[in-house]
Parts: structure tokens; C-alpha cells; sequence
């Protein structure tokens, strides 16, 4: 899609002028391995850096990541191993040379995440890095910390490594929309400060490089591991911005979530695939592993055949939930490998030493996103897209599990490399553009959740997609009406914001998963159960219309690379 103002979507959300304004070279949103790695890397060279983050600086998505981070450290392990398994995993969508740079410099990647401060769990005899299996590795290569908490002390040596090299940081701050200059160049980004502070209300921070790493937006579906800020905001962001996105129909539902009630909503516990990796077994209410026979790696399976086969289990008796049993572990393994799992566990009044867990999939991680280059690069000039929010091609139909952590990391170096090297093109001032559009009310958000968990969750079929589009539209429709007709539209603020952000992805979601017609990694259509390599062994890439702003383009690539991203694929012709 062209990014010039006669092309761009001229969309933006209503939003009060800038009040403020800080200048840089570089402006990262978002404050996970992503987000931080990049904005270390860029202030290293020299480059005039902010970071500005949702919520805390240390309270991005990456602390939540229990297991760990997947590279081929052990011995008899090799980065072509790897790629083989991601490439399974990924179900025929997989770019190769994508993966390819990712489990080739990913070692060494990992390798400069432990100079930055990361602390590893080691083995006691050797002093080597531990290592452990999760779902879809043929060996063990994941790196933990903290038994089941590595995200957390990843969070924590690179928050500690950005507050020690002065990189200004604005934290409370929702990125509301991209600013271009004349010739539809990035030249920064406005933003909203929650709360008082040395910036607070609506400002901007100028500069020639945004870098998106946002993380997910799991909280378009009711029940998710995703925390609350997860609302799809730089996915959201790009498309206004004329970026395209593709792969949005693949989101991973992780197998193995805390059931804590059909009517559960919100962040839910996850219980890591790690455990599995250890040797749990997923049963059923009559304690027959069921995953058994389905495939050969049985519980340890990709997610999206595990998710499918509690799903089937689920169907087949009539069941909320099936279980994960790890009572063999024994009291001490559980606490001293599985100490947060376990502690969020009793929290809810299971205790897994002495009682299976009850366990359900949940909405858990986008494989698709705003798509970019090998270098982080999308279709907007000076817009760059890493971690969760991006689509590079290394996940394919599905995440390999602990591929993600590692993914942010890799790629966020390469965005870092890009800009340094001189390859951004200096931009003009940013030129206001008119807010349009309407903005939804904040009750809107229960309505989006409830409408896609019922109709674009694990299961989905052109019934249940036509009536969550249907219903997704008339949201859209009732709120555009009030605002043409009326002159009326919320309030500007966090949650209309928010709500219409996810409006936004929602929409773009439900409209892929509904064009493709086939089964194929983590999108299940129960009307077509079969994989179609023929006809849907490609990518779906989706834009706002430049024409009808109510309109969603969707086109579909010759094959299963992806076109460069000087090639716009959205654009009408």
C-alpha cells in the first residue's frame, strides 16, 4: 500500500493536539526483549534513542514468558535441526531464509543477552547451560531461568541495562498513531501519558525510525495468557498508517491453560509447555492419555495438534477441560523447577503435587502481525515491526514453541543494524492529519471479545466467521452512523482507544480466517478440515482502503514467499 498522503488511509484516531513534543532519532514503542534489545543496540551507536512503554518499563509481555528461549546451544544440536522442526511447526508458511538467519544467529544472539546480564539456570556438575524440550523440539534447546521464569529475568537484565545507559523512557504512554511527512516518510509518532508525570496528556516524539514491539493483542478474545494492555495497538497503528499485515488468522492457542471456568475471562494462568517437556501427561477425567497415537511426539506435539486434540477430547465427552498430570514429579520439582506454575496453581486451590491440573486452550500468541523484511522493514518508509506485533515469515501457520523470545531477539539486532548502517532517509516535519473515523465506545471491548471467542476462537467455520464479521460490522456501523450523522463519537481516551483498536484487528482477523478455506497450523475451519497446499500454500496480506474507509483489502500472494515490501500487496489497483 502507498504511503504517500494522495494514498496513505488518512485515517487516525480522535485525539486531542500534541501539548508536547521530545526530539529523536529513534523512538521504540514498547518495552519487551524486542523493544529494549533494539533500542540498546540503537543507543549504542550513538543514536538519540526514547522508548516509550504501555504500562512500566519492566511490565512488558516478555515477563510473562514462563519456559524460555529456543537456540541451539547443546551439544549435538544444530541450527539446521533447529530449522527443521521450526519448519514443521510452521505447516508450509515458513519463509526459510527467515528462519533460516533466525536459528543461525540466534546462538550467538543469546550469547550477548547473557553479557547484557541475563542469568541462565545452569547445571550444578557442569556449569552449562540447562537445557530443556517443549512442544515440536526433537531435542532439548530451551534456555530457562528462574525454573519457569525466564521472561522475567530476560525483563529484568535489559530494563536494567537501558535505565543504566540513560535512554529516555516514557512509560504510561498508549501510541496512538504514526506521523508521516510530505513525502509519506515516518517522522515519529503521538502518543497519550496516562497520569502526571515530566510528560503527561497527548504529545509526540519526532523522529525519522519508529520501531513497533507491542507485543500481542490477545485480548480480542475473552480468555487469553496475554496481560490486559495486549490490545493489538501497534497492529492497529501500522494499518492506519498504510502498513500491511498478513498471517492475522494464525493465533496460537496455547494447549495447556489454567481452567478456571467456562465464563473465565481476562489474563488466565498458563501452565508452560515446559512441564510437558519434563514428562506430564495430558489426560482425560478417566486418566487415559488421549494424545497418545495422534503423533509421534504425542504430548509434545506442536501446539496447535495439541490444542486440536484436547479440543476433539473435549467434543468427543462433552467436557470444559481435560488435565495435566505431573504428580510423579514429586514436591520438590515442582518447587524448585516450576515455582511460579506451581504457586498460581495453589492460588486457585489446585495443587499439582497431589492433583492434576485442569487445563483448556486459550488465545495465546499471534504468529501473523504487520509484515516486514529481514530487516524489520514494512511497507511505510521508516516504519519498522519486531517481536509479537510483526510478521517476518519465521512462524508460519504456527509458533514453535520458544521461538518467540528468540525472534524479538534476532530481529530487533537486524532492525538496530538497519539504522545504524544509514539506510533511514531523513523526514520533514510530521503533517497533521485530520482525525477520522469513529471512535468506539469502551463497552464496545466486552462485546468484540465475546463476538470472536464465539466465532473465531480454536474452532472456527464460515458460519461462526460470517456471524462474528456480521456482528463486528454492526459495532463498526452503529458507531460510524452516530458520528456522520449525528456529529457524535466517545470520548476521546484509554478505553475507547482501545476498544477501537481492537475493533480494528478484530475485523482483520475474522476477515482472513474467513477467506482461508482450509485447516491448516493454529486457523481450524471445521467445514474445511483438510490442508490445501494447492490452493492456500500463501499468505493472505490485508490493508485499510485508501478509497472506502469502512473497507478492508485482502489480497493473497502467488506462493508462499512473501514479496518484497517496496511491493505493496493491499493496494487497490
Amino acid at each position: 500500500m502507498s504511503t504517500s498522503p494522495q494514498t496513505g488511509t488518512g485515517i487516525r484516531l480522535h485525539a486531542p493536539a500534541p501539548g508536547w513534543a521530545v526530539e529523536a532519532d529513534v523512538v521504540v514503542i514498547g518495552s519487551g526483549v524486542a523493544g529494549l534489545t533494539a533500542a540498546l543496540r540503537c543507543a549504542a551507536a550513538g543514536r538519540r534513542t526514547v522508548v516509550v512503554t504501555k504500562a512500566r518499563l519492566d511490565d512488558g509481555s516478555t515477563r510473562w514468558a514462563q519456559g524460555g528461549i529456543a537456540a541451539a546451544l547443546g551439544e549435538g544440536d544444530t541450527p539446521e535441526q533447529h530449522l527443521a522442526d521450526t519448519l514443521v511447526a510452521g505447516a508450509g508458511l515458513c519463509d526459510e531464509e527467515a528462519v533460516r538467519l533466525l536459528v543461525t544467529e540466534g546462538p550467538d544472539a543469546v550469547r550477548r543477552l547473557i553479557a547484557t546480564g541475563a542469568v541462565f539456570d545452569t547445571s550444578e556438575s557442569t556449569g552449562e547451560i540447562e537445557l530443556t524440550r517443549e512442544g515440536g523440539h526433537h531435542r532439548r534447546r530451551i534456555a530457562h531461568a528462574g525454573g519457569d521464569a525466564t521472561g522475567a529475568e530476560i525483563s529484568r537484565a535489559l530494563v536494567e541495562a537501558v535505565q543504566a545507559s540513560g535512554i529516555e523512557t516514557v512509560e504510561n504512554a498508549l501510541a496512538l498513531d504514526l506521523l508521516t511527512d510530505a513525502e509519506g516518510r515516518t517522522a515519529g509518532v503521538t502518543l497519550h501519558v496516562m497520569g502526571e508525570g515530566q510528560h503527561d496528556g497527548v504529545g509526540a516524539v519526532h523522529a525519522p525510525a519508529v520501531i513497533l514491539a507491542t507485543g500481542g493483542m490477545g485480548q480480542v478474545f475473552s480468555a487469553t495468557t496475554n496481560p490486559s494492555v495486549s490490545t493489538g495497538d501497534g497492529v492497529a497503528l501500522a494499518l492506519r498508517a498504510g502498513a500491511e499485515v498478513s498471517d492475522l488468522e494464525f493465533v496460537q492457542f496455547h494447549p495447556t491453560v489454567l481452567f478456571l471456568g467456562a465464563d473465565a475471562e481476562g489474563q488466565q494462568p498458563l501452565v508452560s509447555e515446559a512441564v510437558r517437556g519434563e514428562g506430564a501427561h495430558l489426560v482425560d477425567a478417566d486418566g487415559v492419555r488421549f494424545m497418545l497415537g495422534q503423533h509421534e511426539l504425542a504430548e509434545l506435539a506442536p501446539r496447535d495438534i495439541v490444542a486440536k486434540g484436547i479440543m476433539r477430547r473435549m467434543q468427543e465427552q462433552g467436557a470444559e477441560h481435560m488435565y495435566l498430570d505431573a504428580r510423579h514429579f514429586g514436591a520438590a520439582m515442582w518447587e524448585q523447577r516450576f515455582p511460579t506454575i506451581l504457586a498460581a496453581c495453589r492460588a486457585h486451590g489446585i495443587d499439582p503435587v497431589t492433583q492434576p491440573i485442569p487445563v483448556a486452550p486459550a488465545a495465546h500468541y499471534a504468529s501473523g502481525g504487520v509484515r516486514t523484511d529481514l530487516h524489520g522493514r514494512t511497507t511505510v518508509p521508516g516504519l519498522y515491526a519486531c517481536g509479537e506485533v510483526a510478521c517476518t515469515g519465521v512462524h508460519g501457520a504456527n509458533r514453535l514453541a520458544s521461538n518467540s523470545l528468540l525472534e524479538g531477539l534476532v530481529f530487533a539486532e537486524r532492525i538496530a543494524e538497519d539504522i545504524v548502517s544509514g539506510s533511514v532517509a531523513s523526514s520533514g516535519p510530521g503533517i497533521p492529519v485530520p482525525a477520522s473515523g469513529p471512535l468506539q465506545p469502551a463497552e464496545a471491548r466486552p462485546e468484540v471479545q465475546r463476538t470472536m471467542t464465539a466465532g473465531a476462537g480454536v474452532l472456527r467455520s464460515a458460519r461462526s466467521l460470517r456471524e462474528a464479521a456480521d456482528s463486528l460490522e454492526a459495532l463498526y456501523t452503529a458507531a460510524l452512523t452516530e458520528l456522520e450523522v449525528h456529529g457524535k463519537t466517545s470520548e476521546p481516551g484509554v478505553d475507547s482507544w482501545e476498544a477501537t483498536n481492537l475493533l480494528c484487528v478484530a475485523r482483520v482477523l475474522v476477515a482472513a480466517a474467513l477467506r482461508r478455506e482450509e485447516t491448516r497450523g493454529c486457523h481450524w475451519r471445521e467445514d474445511h478440515p483438510d490442508r490445501d497446499d494447492r490452493s492456500w500454500r500463501r499468505h493472505l496480506v490485508v490493508g485499510l482502503s485508501r478509497i472506502e474507509k469502512r473497507a478492508l483489502v485482502v489480497a493473497r500472494t502467488e506462493s508462499a514467499a512473501f514479496p518484497s515490501v517496496r511491493h505493496p500487496l493491499s493496494q487497490e489497483q
